[in-house]
Order: structure tokens, then sequence, then C-alpha cells
């Protein structure tokens, strides 16, 4: 089945790394004009660059904060003067650290609330108005599973669980405009944050990080970790109109993690 997105406009946050990177290629191969925000300007140009060469299509690299709102309002700016209007915004930037009660003090907790909550809401609530205008849109939030399955020295998860009930309500809110939001929940994903949190956990546990991420694939039942490129399929997917009656939909891909929950 082919998916092709000609003619639109995109913005994907945490765009230079892992599931951001890898769905701003897709969308761009797919024949999307492209803008991605991070905060590594440099690394945020080099993806621009690569992606750029690979599919042959337009990719802007607008460095931005998502944590912060005066960064989100200037970064959105920018992306609008680069390429026009957004038809398509995929909310990804923000992880939250492991830790438990004792570890996350009220600055983390804090930080954590500005980028994984608020960073969706304030780039969904400058974007909607436009999509609602034109009555074409797509949002699609990058939420995580530990939105559905609280884990001991994961608190933070409390924010993906509001994410839960965003995007849902989002969804609602806009349906009557024609504009679609759906959340996509990975489980284990093969990026350089994944193999963070093993060494996270690794030094918390006395295991090697080997260990531990070895533990991790074969607690999947189909015996290894998503790809980013697995993730970037569904979202490209969900962003075309051959999703065009799926909204307040969240799609897990996680191996089948959840199939037993």
């Amino acid at each position: 089945m082919e998916v092709r997105l000609t003619g639109r406009n995109a913005l994907v946050t945490g765009g230079s790394l892992g599931i951001g990177r890898a769905t701003a290629l897709e969308l761009c191969a797919s024949g999307a004009n492209v803008a991605i925000i991070a905060r590594d300007a440099a690394r945020l140009q080099e993806a621009a660059d690569e992606i750029s060469r690979t599919t042959g299509g337009r990719v802007v690299a607008v460095p931005g904060n998502m944590s912060c709102k005066e960064d989100i309002e200037k970064a959105i700016a920018a992306a609008r003067d680069a390429l026009g209007r957004i038809d398509i915004l995929v909310n990804n930037a923000g992880a939250s650290p492991a830790g438990s009660i004792y570890e996350l003090d009220d600055d983390k907790w804090q930080s954590s609330f500005e980028l994984k909550l608020m960073g969706y809401v304030r780039c969904a609530r400058a974007l909607l108005p436009d999509m609602q205008s034109r009555r074409w849109g797509r949002i699609i939030n990058v939420i995580g599973r530990g939105a559905d399955i609280p884990t001991p020295g994961y608190l933070l998860g409390a924010f993906n669980a509001a994410l839960l009930h965003f995007t849902r309500a989002l969804a609602l809110e806009a349906a009557p405009h024609k504009v679609l939001v759906n959340g996509v929940s990975p489980g284990a994903v093969n990026t350089p944050r994944w193999h963070a949190i093993a060494a996270q956990k690794a030094n918390r546990t006395r295991q090697t990080q080997e260990q531990v991420e070895a533990a991790w694939h074969a607690s999947v039942p189909l015996g290894k970790a998503a790809e980013p490129e697995d993730v970037a399929d569904l979202i490209t997917f969900l962003c075309s109109d051959r999703a065009q009656h799926i909204t307040g939909a969240i799609y897990n891909i996680d191996g089948g993690g959840m199939a037993g929950v």
C-alpha cells in the first residue's frame, strides 16, 4: 500500500535522533516537506542534511527547546516561514528520566511536566487553529508504554498517562473540524535513549548494560526491541489519507507486550 504525502508540510519535534529522525525521513520519503526541531543545533542540521540527501526532499532544521514556551513559539514561526502552512504535527520531543520517588525532586517533576506534557500541549495549541480552518490536519503524539504500565523507578511515566487523556480528549475536540489526533505508544525501541536508560538501570542493579538490554529484548513476545523505522512507518500511515477515518486511537507498537495486559 503506497502512502503519499506530496504537498503536505510536517513538523516533527525531537527530530534529530531515534524515532523523530526516522519519522522525518519517512515523511520526507513519502513526499512531505519537513521541519525538524531539537535542542542540539549541530546534530539537528546534520540530521536534516542526511535526510535530504537520502530522500531528495526538503528538510528544514529549526533549533529549539520544547520545554520552553518562548522557544516553541519561535520554532513554529520559523517552520511556518520556511514551509508555509503546517499540515502535520508529530509531537515526539521529551524523555523523562528514571528514578524513585526519593531521587526525583520537585525540579525534575516540573522539568518533565514542561517538556513531556506541556511541550505537546503548546505545539498542538499553536497549530490546531490553522488545521481546523482548512479542515485538514494530523496530530500524532508519541507517548510510550509507561502510560499504561506503571513500573518502579519510572514514576515520571505519570505524564505519559496524562498524554493518553490529552490525545483522546483533543481528538474529540478536533473531530468536527476534520483534524485527526492519534497516539503512538512504543515499547522498547532501539534508540540512543533506550541505551541510556539501560545504562542507568545497569548502574542501579549492578548488572552490565548488555545484560539489561538482553533481558529487555527477551521480554518482548516477538523477541526483540523495535527499530525506530517500525514506529516511523506507523506514524506516516496515520498522517496519510489512508487513515482518514481514524482519530482518538492509541496504537501500541511493542512487539506484543500489551497483549497480555
